[in-house]
């Protein structure tokens, strides 16, 4: 696949045109205040999941609506004392998996959290946590899921069972809460912006190729799932495009970008034609925390950096937790 996105030196100045909901703040800040209203509730309970590096810890906490949200929680052996955390949210169709899956950030000396994704899970890794709310006629998979009203829409639970997430793995004694990371790649970086845009004491975020960015722009411009479901859905539902995208516009992490002020490393890949580079550029460069890099793989699609851009956030994220 050719480059057929905008030139780099375009990208790096892309700043779209985009409207922000008025009243963004307001209907994020009433969101998280009802999930508060319910205890957090995180329970974890140790498993043998037959590996001895690793002490493994099967999550429970309450998140949008309290309902139960699964994850993992996954230490170094014999860990005594508060270790730097990293909270991860998972690509597009996966769940939380199976611990051997998830050993790379706790054999860097981490704690490492991992929110299943609710709904999710049987694409992929595995998931364990169903979504128990319903919606009004949807194209399948999830992002059309109450799409006619923000309220009700699919991934404002989404995103609030993920800072739910690093509220329950901070009140764990071996999360040192005064160091935590969020990073995830495609949908998983999409959660990953929100979170930063939506926490304020995060150390740093890491969001890899991610997805939910610049809706206005991706849907039209690509022909791959997942953003084609929104597509497809107005090509049935004539005339709802001012609606949908009203609605899209609480969830695009080019707002929460404007709002993020931890470190941040974002990757691109330019022949992604899954996440479009000027849609994850858009949220770069919307960026508004005094630090951000961004990693771009040439002659790369969705897999991006893969093992290499692990390679740069072990670093990266070894610098703003350790160092």
């Amino acid at each position: 696949m050719p480059h057929f996105d905008m030139p780099l030196d375009e990208l790096r100045r892309y700043r779209p045109d985009m409207t922000e909901p008025e009243d963004f703040d307001a209907f994020w800040e009433k969101t998280l205040s009802a999930a508060r209203e319910h205890g957090l509730d995180a329970r974890f309970v140790p498993v043998d999941a037959h590996l001895s590096t690793v002490d493994v810890f099967d999550v429970t906490f309450a998140g949008f609506g309290g309902h139960p949200v699964r994850g993992w929680l996954i230490l170094p052996a014999g860990t005594t004392e508060p270790l730097p955390t990293v909270v991860e949210y998972i690509g597009y169709g996966g769940g939380r998996g199976l611990p051997h899956e998830r050993l790379l950030w706790s054999a860097a000396g981490f704690a490492h959290f991992v929110m299943d994704t609710r709904g999710q899970g049987s694409g992929g890794s595995a998931g364990d946590t169903p979504d128990p709310v319903g919606s009004g006629p949807a194209y399948p998979g999830y992002m059309t899921r109450g799409i006619d009203d923000p309220d009700e829409y699919y991934y404002r639970r989404v995103f609030t069972d993920a800072v739910r997430a690093v509220e329950a793995a901070r009140t764990h004694p071996l999360v040192d809460s005064s160091r935590v990371a969020a990073v995830g790649g495609s949908q998983g970086g999409g959660i990953t912006l929100a979170v930063g845009g939506l926490v304020d004491d995060l150390t740093a975020i890491a969001a890899d190729v991610p997805f939910l960015c610049d809706f206005p722009r991706a849907t039209t411009l690509t022909e791959r799932p997942p953003y084609r479901e929104i597509a497809l859905y107005m090509k049935a539902k004539r005339g709802a495009e001012e609606r949908v995208f009203r609605t899209l516009s609480y969830f695009d992490g080019v707002h929460f970008a404007a709002r993020g002020t931890a470190p941040a490393l974002f990757s691109a890949a330019l022949e992604d034609m899954t996440c479009p580079p000027s849609t994850v550029f858009a949220a770069h460069n919307a960026y508004a925390g005094s630090e951000r890099s961004m990693e771009v793989y040439s002659f790369n699609d969705h897999e991006g950096g893969g093992p290499y851009q692990q390679g740069v956030q072990l670093r990266w994220l070894a610098e703003h937790l350790k160092g």
